[in-house]
């Protein structure tokens, strides 16, 4: 669909601009340049799996939060943590939950800003069976844990140490989102998806969590995610298989009054990914990828106001690596959904995966990013570092200025290529990457061991650093 609608040229018009941090806008339209690349890292070793906020308060303040690799550091515990008060120019690093008042982090990190300035953060403990929230109202400076949430069966044993993944019997790759004065958690929990929420009236001032509650005919689901509709209604996607490399279905459940006494009503099918839970495709040859169903729900109050979205990643036949980034959406809170939309403009059939989905809540536009390896082609040059075709990545991105009914040309982001597997990171890139996306500026966080920047200081041993970026659009 996406190809017919470029080759007729009715995509929505849009200049897609980078832009320096700071809104510095670059080259424009057909003439775009890929934007400026900071290595936000900089830090010996291998980091994977990041996520990113914009402070809505101070679009200037971003947060950036990622694993890394513990036992090649000589780590029992710790996660890596970055903060800028300048768009992105200029950092502050640091190791965060090292047994200090964070505990001992794991991984699987999540982050979310609200319209008070309140940044909340969850992510997996090393030992510990439970899923930790952090605040900060300093702009992630500092953090402190409000909450430890324990799903049921509350008796599950814990972790053995040093294993640095969730495993499918215990809790699993926990989201959080803010937004509407409240905020949510969601996440697998040993079976079936696990959500709870607090109320939230002011920076700082933040209520207790409820119980929580399991969302029902997601036993198995996971990969999950989660969206706040503009009444306070909640969304969660899953995906089902757990494991295999076939199937995949995509399933959304809503809880229509929110933190209100009603719970997740029933699921909704919404499409079939031919993505398995552990599909090994040549760019992530050790972790495998999922279809990493993301979510976004309009509430600006805007012509698409109530409109839920989801971007996912579909095998086009099973086994064939042939895998596209889709986007659907949903005008009736999740009850039926639009035909998927294809994101990736290439006409190649190489590797797209781990796609992030984003609304700016200024204007209600969309943007996706993913991993892409659409220019290795095995035939050396650049995006291909050994001659092979399809193993290499590069980070991509598109934006959608009409309700996701099409995109806009897709963008390169990354100035360099990458190859996973040279880093000697067990997870590669990890199970997903970073975007958030206010005022027009989309800042989206990726792992990368091209070292284009030059500060990797192992850029010689090919291990991967957390890089951003700030592109933006103008319709």
């Amino acid at each position: 669909m996406l190809r017919s609608l470029l080759a007729a040229g009715l995509v929505a018009a849009a200049a897609v601009s980078p832009a320096l941090p700071g809104g510095v806008l670059g080259a424009r339209a057909a003439n775009v340049q890929v934007p400026l690349n900071v290595d936000v890292s900089q830090r010996p070793f291998n980091e994977s799996e990041e996520a990113i906020a914009v402070n809505p308060t101070n679009p200037n303040n971003i947060v950036v939060f990622t694993n890394v690799g513990h036992r090649e550091a000589g780590l029992s515990a710790g996660m890596f943590l970055a903060v800028s008060f300048d768009g992105g120019a200029t950092w502050t690093r640091r190791l965060v939950g090292n047994n200090d008042n964070l505990g001992d982090t794991c991984c699987d990190p999540s982050l979310s800003f609200d319209s008070y300035g309140n940044l909340f953060m969850t992510y997996l403990y090393e030992v510990e069976n439970v899923v930790p929230v952090a605040l900060s109202t300093d702009g992630g400076l500092t953090f402190n844990v409000i909450a430890n949430i324990a799903a049921p069966p509350k008796t599950t044993g814990t972790k053995t140490s040093g294993g640095n993944r969730g495993l499918f019997r215990f809790v699993d790759q926990p989201t959080i989102l803010a937004a509407e004065n409240e905020v949510w958690v969601v996440f697998n929990a040993g079976g079936p998806m696990f959500a709870t929420g607090a109320p939230v009236t002011g920076l700082g001032e933040v209520g207790s969590f409820f119980a929580g509650e399991v969302v029902p005919g997601t036993n198995n689901c996971t990969y999950g995610d989660l969206a706040i509709g503009p009444a306070g209604q909640v969304m969660q996607v899953c995906a089902l298989t757990e494991s295999g490399q076939g199937g995949g279905k995509l399933f959304a459940s809503v809880d229509a009054d929110g933190l209100g006494p009603a719970g997740f009503g029933d699921r909704v099918f919404v499409a079939a990914t031919h993505v398995g839970g552990f599909d090994f495709i040549p760019a992530q040859p050790d972790r495998s990828v999922d279809a990493e169903p993301g979510l976004a729900w309009d509430r600006t109050g805007g012509p698409h106001n109530g409109r839920a979205y989801l971007v996912y990643t579909k095998e086009q036949q099973n086994e064939s690596d042939d895998t596209d980034v889709y986007l659907r959406y949903s005008d009736d809170g999740g009850a039926s959904w639009s035909e998927g939309v294809r994101v990736n403009d290439d006409a190649a059939v190489n590797s797209q995966f781990l796609p992030k989905l984003s609304l700016d809540p200024t204007t209600g536009n969309l943007a996706v990013v993913w991993y892409d390896s659409r220019a290795d082609l095995g035939a050396g040059g650049p995006g291909d570092t050994d001659g092979i075709a399809n193993d290499d990545a590069q980070f991509w991105g598109a934006f959608s200025t009409d309700g996701g009914a099409s995109f806009t040309p897709n963008i390169q982001i990354s100035a360099g290529t990458s190859n996973s597997a040279l880093s000697g990171n067990g997870i590669d890139y990890g199970d997903y990457s970073g975007l958030s996306f206010y005022g027009g500026v989309a800042h989206p966080a990726w792992s990368d061991n091209s070292n284009s920047t030059g500060t990797n200081p192992d850029g010689a041993l090919h291990q991967l650093d957390i890089y951003t970026a700030a592109v933006s659009v103008t319709p």
